[in-house]
């Protein structure tokens, strides 16, 4: 075993190959060639990869895997949900799996720490839940990384929203205007802020916190922060809002926060307020307004009893721009909304929309219909991107006219 750890990966999985290979052939089973290479590529992956998972992982066309129980292993492809016919032998050798993801980025999953996030090499997302919480045996998520990010040009062709839509956007993140994306699981949150960060100069000093880290900027001055679990004595964890903290003094010119769930959404508010403009960050809710609604939540659970009142008009002077990501009903993802938070009207925070999607109806097929539109309000925030030497035309705000 010594001597294989010192040999590279690649030329270990082809002896290894050539000795099973030589097996099969000398066995006295009956197989064909196509057989005895099932057979060799099964056992390869049992030993070197995640056995069953593997020839999921490496189709393009899935971008979830989830196992409920060891022999019900379902995935999404374009959306929508199907059965496989891919197995495990049982709770063991499905537990065996979830050890080698979470031990490979020093984590644990046992009796005493049930749950568990953790991420694969290439990025991908994974979370694993064990009995006596999962009462049918172990279940893993996987939530793929495509092995080609998507870029602006392919949720266009897709379209998930407008030229113009993204020409709003890109301009918005150049001109260091603060960001929330909203949106509910599996809408493309993490997706869309991957594509906007593309837009981030690289001049500039980025810093990153994720629980798990996904995100996948290719700017050269980024500082990639992850969150850790408690120690097996329920010790030594560090959250989020430690890590915000942290990085305020890491001179950022950009902090992204790859989700706020917690107290930390007071901190980033904070930061938002305090010159770190043209921050990022992704939030789970239904519309803009619950968006909001969410964040209010949040800065309670820190517990500091901060009036309503200044709840809102921290998040009303620190956010400008919330972009709506949903799932639709056909597995298609789409930017619902772009809404503008124009500031307070007595204890209210305004919003108002720029961009929406207007659903019509859905065909025979189960396709969704509508269509991209602006709604003729142009943004206050458009003098700010003309300051930054963004000109948008005027008319891209304006309501298009029937006929034409």
């Amino acid at each position: 075993m010594d001597r294989v750890a010192g040999i590279k990966r690649e030329d270990v999985r082809r002896e290894v190959s050539l000795i099973l290979e030589e097996i099969v052939v000398n066995d006295s089973t009956p197989m064909n060639l196509q057989e005895r290479e099932s057979i060799s590529q099964e056992v390869l992956d049992e030993v070197f990869g995640l056995g069953p998972l593997e020839p999921l992982l490496a189709d393009p066309s899935i971008s979830d895997i989830l196992v409920n129980t060891f022999d019900k292993v379902y995935v999404e492809r374009k959306g929508l949900l199907e059965a496989t016919s891919v197995q495990f032998r049982d709770d063991a050798h499905l537990m065996s799996i979830i050890d080698r993801i979470v031990s490979a980025v020093g984590r644990r999953v046992d009796e005493s720490s049930p749950m568990v996030d953790a991420r694969l090499p290439d990025g991908s997302r994974v979370n694993a839940i064990i009995p006596p919480l999962a009462v049918d045996g172990p279940c893993l998520s996987i939530r793929k990384f495509a092995r080609q990010p998507l870029t602006a040009e392919d949720l266009l062709a897709g379209n998930a929203f407008t030229a113009p839509m993204l020409e709003l956007m890109q301009g918005c993140v150049r001109a260091r205007l603060n960001i929330l994306i909203s949106g509910g699981t599996g809408a493309g949150k993490t997706t869309l802020l991957n594509v906007l960060s593309s837009y981030l100069s690289d001049r500039e000093r980025i810093v990153t916190i994720e629980d798990a880290a996904e995100l996948q900027l290719h700017q050269s001055h980024v500082v990639r922060l992850e969150t850790r679990p408690p120690n097996i004595e329920g010790k030594g964890a560090i959250h989020q809002r430690q890590l915000l903290v942290n990085t305020l003094r890491m001179r950022p010119d950009r902090i992204i926060v790859g989700e706020v769930r917690g107290e930390e959404a007071l901190d980033m508010l904070q930061a938002m307020n305090t010159g770190h403009d043209g921050s990022i960050t992704t939030v789970h809710a239904n519309s803009p307004r619950d968006a909001l609604s969410r964040l209010e939540t949040m800065v309670a659970m820190s517990g500091l009893n901060i009036p309503d009142s200044a709840v809102r008009r921290q998040i009303a002077s620190a956010i400008d721009l919330v972009i709506q990501v949903t799932r639709l009903s056909d597995g298609t993802r789409k930017v619902t909304n772009l809404a503008e938070i124009t500031g307070m009207e007595g204890d209210v925070v305004t919003m108002q929309d720029i961009f929406i999607f207007r659903k019509r109806g859905i065909k025979e097929n189960g396709e969704v219909v509508g269509n991209f539109m602006p709604v003729g309000i142009r943004p206050k925030f458009a003098e700010r991107l003309t300051v930054s030497g963004i000109n948008l035309p005027g008319s891209m705000f304006d309501v298009p006219v029937a006929g034409r």
